[in-house]
């Protein structure tokens, strides 16, 4: 019973250390541009009359502004090009027409003087409407010119007040534009409608929405944003899967995009030189209302339809993306052949929609191809997900039972031994 007992936890503790492994590859890596332009960055703030309560660590929303950006443009990197654009600062009228077109750019897009840009900060004052829509599209134009990354970073307290212009409509219409533009927007202290409009931006140009309650939220956040922007950046490529590994797109290292349908098969055609190895990974997002328990399931199968490895997971509702990765060594072969081997990847997923949701298009999908040379003696690796671990685990078993044998015998000897005397 000893052995038995210490043999099964031995035998278990190493299988849940194996699927830890397993469950977590190394994600593959894009190709870089070595030499790409300079970020951009524009700070686009709300400066309408709401931003004078004092309900952010007992100071004005305006004042925790303020100091947020000085911090944020003390920090900034060298690289970055940055610029403010404001919304509501100028017009203090009651004309709804006039007070909607009131944004203007306090401080250009380019390299950064530090004081000057505080100084223009320092003369801001909680004035009038909130025309996020306008905003908006002004920030566009003046990221619009160039290459290189480009991001919108919106703080606002409340909802636009110009309507019809929908500033929701707005972000979709400038991420239909193409120009690789995203929207990151923050809330001050946000009403359930001021969160869903700011939301709703953000995701339209795949950025991020934030809540903020202190002083220390706002500026940790923004800085975190302008230092995104500086990192190197690559930009996916549209590619449409095949409903067969024939037919399928043949893919180089780099990092992809396509839309699934609900329980959809999609196979992509990778080659693999002996000595070399794939990793790849993919990512579904849930863009619209799903039902809780889905998962996405990742094969490299052979042209043969021989599963070689998979990688998996699974979601309840609480995530809006869910990824997972594999990872495939070709070993060198005996006979001297360089013959590239061709894998088919199959992306597969169990979204389900909610009732009333529609199904097309399909759901965003993100998927990262990267071929890299092997590890040594390589030709192991994905027998059942385990690879050389097999190894291993042979090892492990044979020391556990041997271990178990010994301990048990070592307790028959001393009871035996207690008996006796």
């Amino acid at each position: 019973m000893i052995t038995r007992q210490r043999l099964a936890a031995g035998v278990c503790s190493l299988l849940a250390a194996l699927t830890a492994g397993i469950a977590f590859p190394a994600g593959a890596v894009a190709d870089e541009t070595a030499e790409q332009a300079a970020p951009k960055v524009e700070l686009v703030l709300d400066v309408s009359g709401s931003m004078r309560a004092t309900d952010i660590d007992g100071g004005s929303r305006m004042a925790a502004a303020k100091q947020a950006f000085n911090e944020v443009l003390d920090a900034t990197p060298e690289e970055v090009q940055l610029g403010i654009r404001t919304l509501g600062a100028n017009y203090r009228g009651n004309d709804r027409k006039t007070g909607c077109k009131d944004t203007a750019q306090l401080y250009p897009v380019g390299t950064l003087d530090r004081t000057e840009a505080k100084t223009a900060v320092a003369t801001l004052t909680p004035t009038g409407w909130t025309p996020i829509g306008p905003a908006l599209l002004k920030a566009a134009d003046d990221l619009d010119a160039g290459e290189g990354t480009r991001r919108i970073v919106l703080i606002s307290d409340g909802e636009d007040t110009c309507q019809p212009l929908d500033p929701c409509e707005v972000a979709r219409e400038i991420a239909a534009k193409g120009i690789g533009l995203t929207i990151d927007t923050l809330g001050l202290v946000p009403d359930a409608k001021t969160r869903d409009q700011l939301s709703c931006i953000a995701d339209a140009t795949g950025g991020t929405y934030t809540s903020v309650q202190h002083k220390e939220e706002l500026a940790d956040r923004v800085g975190q944003l302008v230092d995104r922007a500086a990192d190197p950046v690559v930009t996916p490529v549209a590619v449409e899967g095949a409903a067969e590994c024939a037919k399928a797109p043949a893919l180089k290292s780099g990092l992809y995009t396509d839309r699934e349908e609900f329980a959809q098969h999609r196979w992509y055609r990778v080659e693999v030189e002996p000595g070399r190895e794939l990793r790849a990974s993919v990512s579904v997002g849930a863009d619209r209302e799903v039902n809780p328990d889905y998962g996405v399931l990742l094969r490299a199968v052979t042209v043969q339809g021989r599963e070689i490895v998979r990688g998996e997971a699974a979601g309840n509702g609480r995530t809006d993306v869910i990824s997972t990765g594999l990872r495939y060594p070709k070993a060198d072969s005996d006979d001297g052949d360089a013959t590239a081997e061709t894998v088919c990847l199959q992306v597969s997923n169990s979204f389900s929609a909610a009732a009333g949701v529609k199904t097309t298009p399909g759901l965003p999908l993100e998927l990262t191809v990267d071929v890299v040379d092997g590890p040594d003696q390589a030709g192991d690796v994905a027998s059942f997900g385990l690879g050389r671990g097999w190894w291993l685990l042979g090892a492990l078993v044979l020391t556990g039972f041997l271990a178990g044998v010994l301990w048990g015998w070592i307790s028959r000897w001393r009871v035996a031994v207690w008996r006796t005397n």
